[in-house]
């Protein structure tokens, strides 16, 4: 639950900080991967996150820039993420320029819904986080370097002179 802004703030500079790394390694090939045939693309869920950022956030009466929510997947990786940056640094200006602690308390609507705002941005947080999981998966299939979010990845742990733990 975020009780200010400056709360929130925060998680979303770390949180969007490893998303941009995640789209950092994406290759344009990379992005037609997919883990079956009926399943969303590597770039598509790329780009789905840049496009809920405003698609969410404007639904509160913020003016969120970034690619609208039916917008045509790039087929170029700098794309995807520079339409996510805009739209992550978007958020960011218009929360601190337009609300205050107290309205993060403050109702909308949503999805047939009401909604706390700091329920919003947490749902728009833990939203990133699950496709970020999935876009691992897909990276690792397209067999990029999955960079540590959380702690270092298989990758990583020769780069700091460790041994890999075993399983």
């Amino acid at each position: 639950m975020y009780l200010t802004i400056k709360q929130f703030v925060d998680d979303w500079k770390n949180s969007s900080d490893a998303t941009r790394k995640l789209m950092g390694v994406l290759t344009d090939q990379s992005l037609n991967q997919k883990v079956a045939e009926e399943h969303r693309t590597l770039g598509r869920i790329a780009w789905h996150l840049a496009t809920t950022i405003p698609e969410m956030a404007n639904r509160t009466g913020l003016n969120v820039k970034g690619p609208q929510e039916d917008a045509l997947i790039p087929n170029i990786a700098f794309e995807i993420m520079d339409g996510y940056d805009v739209a992550a640094n978007s958020l960011l200006e218009q929360i601190m320029e337009n609300w205050t602690d107290g309205d993060l308390q403050l109702e909308d609507e949503m999805y047939g819904e009401k909604w706390r705002r700091e329920f919003t941005l947490r749902v728009l947080r833990e939203h990133e986080i699950h496709h970020r999981g999935q876009m691992t998966v897909l990276m690792r299939q397209a067999g990029l370097e999955i960079p540590g979010l959380y702690g270092p990845s298989k990758e990583e742990w020769t780069k700091f002179g460790m041994e890999e733990p075993k399983i």
